[in-house]
Parts: structure tokens; C-alpha cells; sequence
């Protein structure tokens, strides 16, 4: 692939995609700064989505390094560059990537980070009321990541096994206690009871 048939605006592969088969290729991978390592001339980020984690390396000489030595952890950037295979030395079991990396020709910034009151890098020990605070930073951590995956995985299997045994799934309407906090109540009028409403949540 070169760089003229990269046409989707945000990516070519996904962060969990990458393979030693596709060393040469150009990619557009797009995620959250996971985390930056600066080894002086030579930046390293990890680049995630929900598919995994790819390295980026950025080249002191290369244009894409003013912008990438800004980068805070979980800024979401686009990065255009050339997979290229590790050294052995630098190969990293541990991910499904790990015997590649992207070097870096171009980085966009789609959104910038602040500052984070609730790291998402590593799996730090937080009072429960911070990381309900920060819910949506919470949530990105790995071992939650795990959790909500499991979930869907049973709630998958359940509906999958009653639907193999002939079961048939409806949703009903929910009828609960009226609480806008805040926003307008939704009103249905009721046909049996001419006059009457329902104040849908």
C-alpha cells in the first residue's frame, strides 16, 4: 500500500493489526497516546485503540517530531509512517505487535489532553471516589477494558445459547418514577385513561 490509497480519513489498519507481514507497508493508524518515552533523538508512543497497541517511533529529523514531543497521554493523534520490523533485541513478546513498529512520517492532532487527574497508563490504586469522578478515564484502564470485555462476552453467549433453543428476545417498555433532574419530562398521552400521561424517562 502506498500513501495515495490510504483513502479512510483515520486509518488503514487498526492498532492490533499490524504484523513482521506488513513491514514496507504505509499505514494511517489513529488511537490515544498511551504513552511517550523520550530517548533524546528518538521518541517512542504507544498508540492504542480498542484493538491493541502500536509502537510509533518518531526521528528527531523527521517533521513529525515537533509535534509528537507535545504529545500528552491520552491526546488522539493520527499518525502516517512506514512499518518497519524491530531489532531482536527490541522485540516485545508481550504484544501482538511487538515484533514491529511505525516510523513516523506525519502526525495530526485530532484532540488534544490536559493534564489527567486519573492516569490510565499502568494500573495505579485510586480512591473509588476519584476514579468515579473520572469515570470516562476510568473506563479506558486496561483491567476495566478486561472487565467490560468479559461482560459482553457472557451477555453474547447467553442470548446466543437461549436463541439455539428456540427462545425469542422483545423489549417491553419501562415504566419507572418520573426524575428529569434537570431536562423536561418526555409526556405520552394514555389511551386508556383519556387525560392522563406517561412521563417516560
Amino acid at each position: 500500500m502506498n500513501e495515495q490509497t490510504i483513502a479512510h480519513p483515520y486509518r488503514s489498519h487498526s492498532c492490533g493489526e499490524l504484523r513482521k507481514k506488513d513491514v514496507g507497508t504505509s499505514v494511517r493508524l489513529s488511537g490515544w497516546v498511551h504513552r511517550v518515552r523520550d530517548h533524546g533523538h528518538l521518541l517512542f508512543i504507544d498508540l492504542r485503540d480498542h484493538y491493541g497497541i502500536t509502537q510509533i517511533v518518531v526521528d528527531a529529523a523527521s517533521p513529525a517530531f515537533q509535534v509528537a514531543e507535545h504529545l500528552r497521554a491520552e491526546s488522539v493523534i493520527r499518525v502516517d509512517g512506514t512499518v518497519v520490523a524491530r531489532s531482536a533485541e527490541t522485540v516485545n513478546p508481550d504484544l501482538a505487535t511487538g515484533e514491529i513498529e511505525v516510523q513516523a512520517r506525519e502526525i495530526t492532532v485530532l484532540s488534544a489532553a490536559d493534564e489527567l487527574p486519573l492516569p490510565v497508563f499502568g494500573e495505579p490504586e485510586y480512591p473509588e471516589e476519584i476514579r468515579l469522578k473520572y469515570r470516562y478515564l476510568d473506563l479506558r484502564r486496561e483491567s476495566m477494558r478486561q472487565r467490560i470485555l468479559l461482560r459482553s462476552a457472557v451477555v453474547a453467549s447467553i442470548r446466543r445459547r437461549m436463541q439455539e433453543q428456540g427462545f425469542v428476545e422483545f423489549q417491553t417498555p419501562i415504566l419507572t418514577a418520573s426524575s428529569p433532574e434537570g431536562a423536561r419530562d418526555f409526556l405520552v398521552p394514555s389511551r386508556l385513561h383519556p387525560g392522563k400521561f406517561y412521563a417516560l424517562p
